[in-house]
């Protein structure tokens, strides 16, 4: 990529190291400009927020860096295609579903929740891929009963730890908080 001036040369500078970091770690670099632009480094070419929806599709692995400063906005690119997502055709979360995860930015659960999320999403997505290999769609199969009791007990078995884990947190934010209410002699 050719760059014009002095100021383009050395704030993409800070982006090719970091892209030339991410490059040895197999990850395609895709640069996002001030004008919102994002430049595909493999392909040298622009690229929309579709076509990095589609990346995200075929599994590619990516990283999105702002072209001025290398700090990584792949979070941010994922989540406005989330948003995106969201707000076209069915939504995946109901209203109430996204106000209680926002309930829980700040919040001492907020770590434990994040987990949880992840591994039973990662747990469907297993169950899915399962599915899809055998191409059993029968509800009735004694083997489909099997995997849906699997991740059914799975899921079971990841709350029961989150609630174990929110009672131990809450049993030593109650224990700090009485030791300050007693008297000091």
């Amino acid at each position: 990529m050719a760059t014009k001036g002095t100021q383009n040369s050395t704030t993409d500078t800070a982006a090719d190291a970091a892209a030339g970091t991410e490059a040895k770690a197999g990850l395609r670099t895709i640069k996002k400009y001030p004008n919102r632009r994002l430049y595909d480094t493999r392909t040298s070419s622009y690229i929309t927020l579709t076509e990095v929806k589609d990346l995200v599709m075929s599994c590619e692995n990516f990283i999105v860096v702002d072209a001025k400063s290398g700090d990584d906005l792949t979070r941010s690119i994922l989540l406005q295609i989330i948003l995106e997502e969201e707000t076209a055709g069915v939504p995946m979360f109901s209203t109430q579903a996204l106000a209680q995860i926002i309930r829980f930015y700040g919040h001492t659960m907020q770590g434990l929740m994040g987990n949880y999320l992840e591994k039973n999403i990662q747990s469907f997505i297993d169950l899915q891929s399962r599915l899809t290999e055998n191409s059993v769609m029968n509800l009735q199969n004694p083997l489909m009963q099997n995997l849906m009791g699997g991740y059914m007990e799975q899921s079971r078995t990841l709350f029961s730890q989150m609630q174990e884990q929110m009672s131990k947190q809450a049993e030593t934010l109650m224990g700090n908080f009485s030791q300050g209410l007693t008297p000091k002699k």
